[in-house]
């Protein structure tokens, strides 16, 4: 990878921004359509960042960080901050500091630097061991049939397995009842039983645990019981190191049943998840603060009982669908979202994190429980089956260590600084709003807002979050510091690493200010045509959750036609004369991929789809996401190398193998001559060993992407007129349908869809552009 030229768009900084020169004043900017946004990994790792093992110097005005950026007197040993030009002096350990002599922040290629905070040493920990062991509480579904009860079975014996040894473990199961295992108590197996039809506090979890404010007070300075780190407050009989109660664990796990509560026939389950999740989160309530946690959900169907209901027993009646929701009909729908919203409330006071992993032929209720999953920066993994390699693939690299771990981080809090006329709207991702209000906070508010800093209780190396920027409504010429041609942002995230040390990451960026009325083509060249797309799939993501009768394809539609008639070439009223620069030429192809994308088209997807794919949409990378909006295509052949194809029906021949990627699935697909020749078994004869490994080669291009991608995507290996070819065809272009199927080349395919397709889009996108 290393000598291909610009493998990594990120760079060190993990950096993207949809313009990279801004507009001056607020007027410019909304006249580029494509809103400033800055899209970010806040701990993504990078060879090229140091780690400093000292604290930061922070202006003593707006705290920003000492950085690159930063004027320096060294006579005076005076710093000038770049966001409200402070002059500060440097403390006496900086006293050695001049020209030749710089601290490593102020080096002007670190744009990014990692401080690691050491927090005041344990007399009674002198080895430097982790004070906080993380936790780990697993919520387990046992309303399921034996096969998938065993699949999930082994799944958490392997997990428990693979755990640091003194990682902290519970144990709760849940059915008609929650029941919390006393797991320190190994004679015989003890459980505490909560009713499941009614809601609980945590005060109430805690009392009936026998952890109430009486049964537990903490003690000044380093409790005298600290055995690994937690407290004898009685926590330790429910939470265990994982070396000290694998054992336990395993034999419970063999003895542990489907629940045993009878079902009327065409009734579902009673399962009560909205209060096994609330023991689970009290029970870490008793935790010392700022102990990083995690509860994991193994959810195998919907909830029926208790608060988080999202069906009721009924078998006849369907779980909730779009339209439902839509039309207002689906009767539990508001009152689940309310309680996971209090509950997400409570786990992010606690700075505990919430995973989710729910497999089931139906729907278990993501769409509900989507709101504490993203607010505290969880996990979510959604499969049809706890058997399916899509649920124990994925399960097992959370636990993985080395080279293929996904470096789980807790408690984390991100910090923008920017320059003067910058204000922030707001942030769409896996975080929460900490409503610190300030100068830089803008009127209007995207996603989390109100604020300039967010908690993160759960984030790691690929969480991306998206950040969205207005200006100030004054002029700049007025304001002093107008001469200033640069603007800067800067990023603080602090979090706890997965041996429990403390870090704070710094990213300092610059970007110039461009008057965009004199020199419209700077603007032009510093365009990201994937990094827009991306946004403005967030952008619709969220609206169309937000906004009653938000008409998703016309808003998209309307904005790409603005874009096109400010930055295209043309001459008026002539369609003909349409042409884009190419810094803008690939996104309205981006625009017609995300038009037919599951995440404006929901009417083929359940709300639990739906939600699932957002939640990814907006956590992962500029990259990975821009393939969820328009995949990527590969075609092998015997004449040539593979090469990337159209993403067009075109693309298909009868003597081709296709490997799509749409991110949750990856497709194999093989024409019809490819297909016949594998099944008369041409690939085993010794003299047909092209014909072999090219049969190969797209596996083992497919295992790689596997390999690397969390959740684990699905595998889809299919033939031109197989029944599954509908995953590839519901990607491509439909230039060829059955309307125009005679015109069609042998051995290609046609779609059977009145969608319009690229070329269409693109003649009526020329001619709308154009229109005086």
């Amino acid at each position: 990878m290393s000598e291909m030229p610009n493998t990594d768009p990120e760079g060190v900084d993990a950096v993207r921004m949809t313009w990279n020169v801004w507009p001056r004043t607020k007027v410019e900017a909304s006249k580029c359509v494509i809103p400033l946004a800055v899209s970010i990994a806040p701990i993504r790792s990078h060879p090229d960042i140091p780690t400093l093992p000292y604290a930061p110097l922070r202006c003593k005005t707006c705290s920003a960080v000492l950085n690159a950026f930063s004027r320096v007197d060294f006579t005076a040993k005076i710093w000038i901050c770049p966001f409200c030009y402070q002059r500060n002096q440097f403390p006496h350990h900086y006293a050695m500091i001049s020209e030749t002599n710089l601290p490593c922040e102020l080096y002007p290629q670190y744009t990014t630097v990692q401080y690691a905070l050491q927090p005041n040493p344990d007399p009674h920990n002198p080895s430097g061991a982790p004070q906080l062991p993380p936790v780990f509480v697993f919520v387990l579904d046992t309303c399921m049939i034996e096969e998938e009860l065993g699949f999930v079975k082994s799944a958490m014996k392997q997990a428990i397995g693979l755990l640091p040894e003194h990682a902290l473990v519970g144990l709760v199961t849940f059915g008609t009842q929650a029941q919390v295992h006393e797991l320190g108590f190994s004679d015989m197996s003890k459980v505490y039983v909560f009713r499941g039809s009614k809601e609980i506090s945590k005060e109430q979890v805690l009392e009936q645990l026998g952890l109430g404010a009486a049964g537990r007070r903490p003690t000044a300075g380093y409790p005298k019981g600290l055995q690994n780190g937690y407290t004898n407050t009685g926590v330790n009989r429910f939470l265990l190191p994982a070396s000290d109660c694998e054992y336990t664990l395993n034999l419970l796990l063999d003895e542990l049943q489907t629940d045993q509560w009878p079902v009327q026939a065409g009734h579902r389950a009673s399962r009560c998840t909205g209060v096994a999740l609330s023991v689970a989160a009290g029970l870490l309530g008793a935790c010392l603060p700022g102990t990083g946690a995690r509860i994991i959900a193994l959810v195998g169907g919907p909830c029926t009982e208790g608060p988080g209901t999202i069906v009721s027993k009924d078998l006849s009646e369907p779980v909730r669908s779009h339209k439902d929701l839509d039309k207002d009909a689906a009767p539990y729908f508001k009152k689940a979202v309310k309680f996971y919203d209090s509950f997400a409330k409570q786990l992010v006071s606690q700075g505990h994190v919430l995973d989710l992993f729910a497999s089931a032929l139906d729907q278990v209720g993501v769409a509900e429980m989507k709101v504490a999953v993203e607010r505290t920066g969880g996990l979510v993994v959604l499969a049809e089956s706890f058997g399916h390699s899509v649920f124990k693939d994925s399960f097992k690299r959370v636990f993985e260590d080395g080279q293929r771990s996904l470096g789980l981080c807790f408690n984390g809090m991100l910090e923008i600084s920017c320059s003067k006329d910058i204000k922030i709207q707001g942030v769409i991702g896996p975080c929460t709003s900490l409503e610190k209000k300030g100068p830089n906070v803008a009127d209007t508010v995207i996603g989390e807002g109100n604020t300039t800093a967010w908690k993160m209780c759960g984030l790691d190396s690929s969480t991306c979050l998206t950040v969205l920027f207005d200006l100030s409504s004054t002029e700049r010429s007025s304001a002093p510091g107008a001469a200033n041609p640069q603007l800067y942002l800067q990023f603080l995230t602090s979090y706890q690493d997965p041996e429990g040390k403390t870090m704070l990451r710094v990213t300092t960026v610059t970007r110039r200010w461009v008057d965009s009325a004199v020199s419209p083509e700077e603007l032009v060249q510093g365009f990201d045509q994937e990094t827009a797309a991306v946004v403005m799939a967030r952008i619709t993501s969220l609206k169309m959750e937000m906004e009653d009768g938000f008409d998703a394809t016309r808003w998209l539609d309307r904005n790409l036609i603005r874009l096109c008639s400010k930055f295209g070439d043309y001459r008026k009223d002539d369609p003909s004369s349409f042409t884009l620069n190419p810094c803008f030429s690939l996104f309205p192809q981006f625009m017609f991929n995300l038009r037919r994308s599951q995440f404006v088209q929901v009417f083929n997807n359940s709300p639990d789809e739906t939600a699932y794919f957002r939640m990814l949409l907006n956590r992962e990378n500029i990259t990975n996401a821009a393939v969820m909006i328009q995949p990527s295509l590969i075609s092998y052949s015997f004449n040539s190398l593979p090469q990337p194809a159209l993403l067009d029906v075109a693309s298909i021949a009868a003597d081709r193998i296709l490997l799509l990627d749409s991110y949750f699935s990856i497709v194999i697909f093989h024409g019809m001559t490819i297909a016949q020749w594998r099944n008369m078994g041409y690939q085993n004869q010794p003299e047909h060993q092209a014909f072999a490994q090219l049969l190969r080669a797209p596996q083992a291009d497919a295992q790689m992407i596997i390999h690397e991608r969390f959740p684990v995507p699905r595998l889809v290996v299919c033939d031109q007129h197989g029944s599954q070819a509908r995953f590839l065809l519901a990607k491509l272009n439909p230039s060829a349908t059955y309307n125009n199927a005679p015109e069609i080349a042998a051995g290609s395919d046609v779609i059977f869809t009145d969608d319009v397709n690229l070329q269409v889009f693109f003649e009526h996108l020329q001619r709308l552009a154009v229109q005086s």
